[in-house]
């Protein structure tokens, strides 16, 4: 690639302005970042949500003019090798990278959005960009009634950080347990003592049905967020006890405001604020109307190319041999891999062995956790397990014949880097397990 060829990087996140990093001055790079604020670190919104850093110190290295901010792709013409943008530019490309990230899943709960609307209730909130958590940030407040909907990472961090403003918090799970993609049972127990213990209300095993709205000039009642009251049924719907709102006509003034979260038990939840952590979603909807293939994400070789092969797709947008990631540590290598390909370096990519690390809580009651490969042993395998009730650590080890297959750590983390090194690698076993025991092997 000679630096007269032009790269055109559609989205502004980690995985966009990495790229645009290691291409330096070796092409004309132009990234359009849909978002208007200074480019973020995603995973550190939790933070922000809880008050321990302002916006400005989570926000990447700013890739200077490169980056067009607030501007969003509308439509990709690969025939003309043009991309449409919504303020009416059109960009001419010699390589396109879609870097396009994820959504929120929105669930079909009941009373989510009325018929012909897509605004959510006040008080509704998804949690993925630096708007959702301002807009959480500005309604939080000591005393109000919070309930997350969804146990995994991204429900855990937002309950945690609600908590942590004062808020009551309720945290509903449909699974067996917290986090269940990336911990065993043993380390899902002591996540929900933590959580418990600052006060969380966890409820597993919980689907919820549908959300109860009122006017927003409307006040609701007062009461308790643990105050899970059964509901009357009757063939033409749920009424008595703790009613759903009844449906507004069209003509009702003012947004409607989250008042509840019914249960599929027939229990009702008292809400001010609702959280929406039920995962992510590729955003692929530009590769498909490009007519690229499209799986679970925009499908992607080792080169990291698309069917066209002047179209690339990076981060967690991008499905590699069957699997999307959505993490930063395969966002990271992804689009370390296409810059070196760009730049007349072919690299294959082969997939990244993902780590999870997750920080809970400031400097009272912190609580860190990092999970990688398979936490869940199979028939065979051999299970290794240290626990600590004094210094709240606990490491389990996964082994399967002479290798580590995966394992997790709560507590103390100053080996989690070896050890997963390790695992990367494959290394033999004996060069790793004075790292499980307390003192870290010193």
């Amino acid at each position: 690639m000679t630096s007269e060829q032009r790269v055109v990087v559609i989205g502004g996140g980690l995985a966009g302005l990495r790229l645009a990093a290691r291409l330096g001055g070796d092409a004309e790079v132009t990234v359009l970042g849909e978002e208007p604020h200074v480019p973020y670190n995603r995973v550190l919104l939790a933070e922000v949500l809880a008050g321990r850093y302002a916006p400005e110190v989570i926000a990447l290295p700013t890739p200077g003019p490169v980056l067009r901010r607030g501007v969003r792709a509308v439509r990709v013409d690969r025939a003309d090798r043009l991309v449409h943008c919504d303020d009416g530019a059109a960009l001419a490309y010699d390589s396109l990278v879609l870097a396009t990230g994820s959504n929120p899943v929105l669930p079909p709960l009941r009373g989510l959005f009325e018929p012909g609307e897509r605004e959510l209730p006040d008080g509704v909130h998804a949690f993925r960009t630096m708007d959702d958590c301002l807009a959480l940030s500005e309604a939080v407040r000591p005393g109000v009634r919070a309930v997350v909907i969804g146990g995994g990472l991204l429900g855990v961090s937002a309950a945690r950080a609600l908590a942590s403003r004062g808020a009551q918090v309720v945290l509903a799970q449909q699974g067996e347990r917290l986090m269940e993609r990336q911990l065993n049972a043993d380390a899902s127990a002591l996540l929900a003592t933590h959580l418990t213990d600052l006060g969380i209300e966890i409820h597993t095993e919980c689907r919820v049905r549908g959300l109860t709205t009122s006017a927003a000039a409307q006040p609701h009642q007062a009461g308790g967020i643990s105050q899970i009251q059964p509901l009357r049924r009757s063939r033409s719907g749920v009424r008595g006890g703790a009613p759903a709102a009844a449906p507004h006509p069209a003509t009702h003034a003012g947004p409607r405001k989250v008042t509840g979260v019914e249960l599929a038990d027939g229990y009702r939840l008292d809400a001010d604020l609702v959280v929406l952590a039920c995962g992510v979603r590729p955003r692929t909807g530009l590769a498909g109307a490009a007519g690229l293939t499209v799986r679970k994400g925009i499908v992607v070789d080792d080169h990291l190319r698309t069917g066209d092969p002047r179209v690339h797709a990076i981060g967690d947008c991008a499905e590699h041999a069957g699997q999307v990631y959505g993490l930063a540590g395969a966002a990271l290598e992804q689009a370390d891999a296409l810059a070196a390909t760009l730049t007349g370096r072919p690299t294959r990519y082969t997939g990244t062995r993902a780590l999870t690390r997750l920080t809970l809580g400031g400097a009272g009651d912190p609580f860190d956790l990092a999970a990688f490969g398979e936490t869940t042993p199979r028939p065979g395998d051999d299970v290794v397990r240290l626990a600590d009730a004094t210094r709240r650590t606990y490491r389990t080890v996964v082994v399967r014949g002479d290798r580590l297959v995966g394992g997790v750590l709560l507590g103390e983390l100053s080996t989690v880097g070896a050890l997963a090194r390790g695992w990367a690698d494959d290394e033999d076993l004996n060069s790793l397990f004075h790292l499980l025991t307390d003192d870290g092997g010193h």
